[in-house]
């Protein structure tokens, strides 16, 4: 039987594990409903802006930006967006996995990583792959400038011609509890083959030429800035599933420790009631 002491004790401990997940839970509650706003504010028009770049892009002579060229795929960067803290389910599990899959297949040595997240800079730094660059600890005060400055290290190592192609791996947020990873490519910018363009009569003003050269950067930031909102809201919602879970889970454990305490201060009870029974019996037969 269980000392009761050691019972005790691990109720106490298990307790003050409950108010911190349950204290962690209403911590990513609050987080992630300005995440979403702010997503959510940020996705039509990152959508609109890649949309009407790609109607451009069939009118447009490729060798106009350099981030239009299209070469032959000899070596690929891959952008795998994380958290910086775990706690929050398989969030971070999933995305490295699925990136270090498609790495696998091309080859880690034809592979540059930009790590965004320190789970996984620190899962790719262990496993020697080839880091470019990596951006963590910056979550908390997250902001556009920080997407800009991603933004100009990957695309001066496209236009560099280090890589010939850039893909990001990122979780999407579809609602509290679904989370979807994904892989895209970022670079170069084509139309993919499956996509049906609406040609429509418009007037550009001015010349389409200029409108796509002032465009593509600014594309390529506000896509990256999706990207950091999508995974912070998708990290919150995730953490807090996860927390709630473990909030639920912990009180499930204290229940059956209780019941664990209660019988064994019954048998406890009963024991030293069969002793006092006992002795009272002995000393009855000492005086008769």
């Amino acid at each position: 039987m269980a000392n009761l002491k050691d019972i005790r004790n691990r109720i106490s401990s298990v307790k003050s594990i409950q108010q911190v997940t349950r204290a962690m839970k209403m911590v990513a509650a609050a987080k992630i409903r300005k995440a979403q706003e702010r997503m959510e504010q940020a996705r039509p028009y990152a959508n609109r802006l890649k949309d009407e770049i790609l109607t451009l892009l069939p009118e447009v002579d490729r060798n106009l930006l350099e981030l239009l060229d299209v070469r032959e795929v000899k070596r690929t960067a891959y952008i795998v967006i994380t958290s910086d803290r775990g706690l929050a389910g398989s969030f971070n599990t999933n995305i490295i996995k699925c990136a270090e899959e498609e790495i696998l297949e091309i080859g880690k040595e034809n592979v540059d990583i930009f790590c965004i997240g320190r789970r996984g800079y620190e899962h790719f730094k262990h496993h020697k792959y080839n880091i470019i660059e990596e951006h963590t600890d910056f979550w908390v005060d997250l902001d556009f400038n920080h997407s800009v400055k991603i933004g100009n290290g990957i695309i001066s190592h496209f236009t560099a011609k280090n890589v010939d192609k850039i893909r990001v791996v990122f979780n999407q947020f579809k609602n509290i509890m679904v989370q979807e990873i994904v892989s895209e490519r970022l670079l170069p910018l084509t139309l993919d083959k499956d996509v049906e363009i609406e040609v429509t009569d418009r007037l550009y003003e001015p010349s389409k030429d200029i409108i796509v050269k002032s465009l593509i950067p600014l594309h390529l930031n506000i896509q990256i800035w999706r990207y950091l909102l999508e995974s912070y809201a998708s990290e919150q919602a995730a953490r807090m599933v996860a927390m709630e879970s473990a909030t639920e889970n912990a009180g499930d454990l204290i229940r059956d420790l209780t019941r664990k305490f209660n019988n064994a201060r019954q048998a406890v009870i009963t024991k030293e009631i069969l002793e006092i029974v006992g002795g009272a019996e002995a000393l009855k037969h000492q005086r008769g």
